[in-house]
């Protein structure tokens, strides 16, 4: 067990590293913002509401905190359940696609609904790029690893 909570907290690390850096990107894009503060500040909001925004730079390093920490809970979720669902070593790109997808409705109908995020409206072609993101970011990455931890196992 202490050999796979290093291969969870390796793993985690990694999807939220690739994560993260692609959603910085994104934000440059789309806003024209150079620095992540903001974006990471918007993460913290979800637990420090507006707060998050006037606060110090304890705020950004919450924010990155808050990120990763979802990151390690998503990765450990499925290196848990990843030997119990046989069919999951079957197709690792569906799988991958799959939980990138799962990783998106999880975040944007539970998770941030229940936060400190005001409601926003759906806007379907940033939906798209965010699931993209968390497919390839997230949800393929930890497929592969996974699928590689379980299968040197065995």
């Amino acid at each position: 067990m202490k050999f796979i909570s290093l291969k969870v907290i390796k793993t985690g690390f990694i999807v939220g590293t690739l994560d993260i850096l692609v959603a910085f990107i994104y934000f440059s894009i789309k806003t024209g913002q150079k620095s992540p503060v903001n974006l990471l500040r918007f993460v913290a909001s979800g637990f420090f509401g507006k707060d998050a925004f006037n606060g110090n730079d304890s705020m950004v390093v919450a924010g990155l905190l808050f990120h990763y920490f979802n990151a390690m809970a998503f990765t450990a979720f499925f290196f848990l359940l990843y030997p119990k669902i046989r069919v999951f070593a079957s197709n690792k790109i569906l799988v991958g696609i799959l939980l990138g997808i799962f990783v998106f409705a999880i975040m944007n109908f539970i998770v941030v609904p229940l936060s400190n995020i005001p409601p926003r409206p759906i806007n379907l072609i940033n939906s798209l790029i965010n699931a993209l993101i968390l497919i390839c970011c997230i949800g393929l990455p930890l497929s592969f690893i996974t699928s590689s931890y379980y299968s040197k196992r065995q």
